[in-house]
């Protein structure tokens, strides 16, 4: 399987679609985890043609496309009822070549979905079933791409399909001149290149073994805090389901660990409203490159490893280099606590550094116990 093929696909996009390289990355991490996209803004930003890629890119798909509008019905999306069936009392629909039987989709101005569609809609989207005539029909639906001219409002009704979209971004014309040149001078045709599905079910299965490291965790549970201090609280089911976003982000990336660089895609997961945007991006901002945090993963593993070297060598057997080397790690270890000390002195109202900071004190006592004889 080749991960180059994922990386010419991004380039051609790319090259295809101008000044939308966010969107692009947005579209392939939303492919390569299995989750849902909704882009938001106005008519003529590119947004069916690039959500269309994804029946493109994908060999041997299904890929299903359609406009909703206030009066469109149920047969729009789920196919219409058997007449055959009907006669017999039985509500069943013929759900071949629609929204059911589709891998990927885009549904244009979903937000205007109205009663009669939005619950058979709500539970295809979150639980992958279509319930037809009562009976719960698995579905091969992997992502669904919803656009929308506007935001929802308030009393509409519609805050559960708008909660099924975990990833939410916002698309407007293009911003820079000199691409918006080059757009309206290219009128050449982009070949892109294509993924089996094998091919992609082979990725998504790779992304899922991304590894997240344990200190990356605590930040998450950092950002939730702080966010939750400004009012803002997202669920714990969009926290689970955002580890896929971030491990695809990595992926994407050619890495197969989370840094702290990838949390900055939750600042498009974790609002639920547009007023709430702005606060997401600078908590999460500040958590993911905070340099106190940083500097306490960077000096804490550095300082354990001298304190382990040192506990081996104070357990091993006597001989002529044993203080000699354990003066050398105590001068280490020293080096690293005159830095956490100078840290702590710049910013002392940050507690982590003060505990810190006495932990490494009491561990570099005890060795120096062990060098001196006492």
């Amino acid at each position: 399987m080749s991960f180059m093929k994922l990386q010419q696909i991004k380039q051609m996009l790319n090259e295809k679609f101008y000044d939308r390289d966010v969107e692009i990355e947005a579209l392939l991490i939303a492919l390569l985890s299995k989750q849902h996209i909704l882009f938001i803004g106005p008519a003529g930003t590119g947004k069916s043609a690039l959500s269309a890629m994804l029946g493109e890119i994908v060999e041997d798909s299904t890929y299903f496309q359609h406009l909703l509008t206030p009066f469109s019905t149920p047969e729009e999306l789920f196919g219409v009822l058997s007449l055959k069936d009907l006669e017999q009392g039985i509500y069943r629909r013929n759900i071949k070549g629609m929204l059911p039987e589709a891998n990927f989709a885009f549904i244009d101005e979903i937000f205007k979905a109205n009663s009669a569609i939005l619950n058979s809609l709500l539970t295809l989207i979150n639980e992958r079933i279509y319930y037809n005539n009562g009976v719960p029909i698995p579905t091969p639906l992997m992502s669904i791409v919803g656009s929308s001219n506007e935001y929802i409002e308030e009393g509409e009704g519609l805050e559960a399909l708008f909660d099924r979209f975990l990833l939410r971004y916002e698309v407007d014309y293009i911003r820079d001149d000199e691409k918006f040149i080059a757009m309206l001078q290219n009128n050449e045709e982009v070949q892109l290149p294509k993924l089996s599905m094998q091919e992609l079910i082979q990725h998504q299965h790779r992304v899922k073994h991304v590894q997240i490291p344990p200190k990356l965790f605590e930040v998450i549970a950092k950002i939730r805090r702080q966010l939750q201090d400004e009012g803002i609280r997202p669920s714990d089911r969009r926290f689970k389901q955002s580890l896929s976003i971030i491990q695809a982000k990595a992926y994407l990336e050619g890495r197969f660990e989370v840094q702290r660089s990838d949390l900055m895609i939750l600042t498009h997961t974790l609002w639920e409203t547009i007023e709430q945007k702005e606060q997401v991006k600078l908590t999460i901002n500040s958590v993911a490159f905070d340099s106190v945090e940083e500097f306490i993963s960077r000096i804490s593993p550095q300082f354990d490893g001298i304190v382990l070297n040192a506990q081996n060598i104070m357990l091993g057997h006597h001989h002529p280099a044993k203080k000699t080397e354990l003066s050398k790690l105590l001068m280490e270890g020293k080096s690293l606590f005159l830095e956490v000390q100078a840290m702590n002195r710049q910013v002392p109202d940050r507690k982590e550094l003060a505990l810190l900071k006495d932990q490494m004190q009491r561990k570099l006592l005890q060795i120096t116990t062990e060098v001196i004889g006492f």
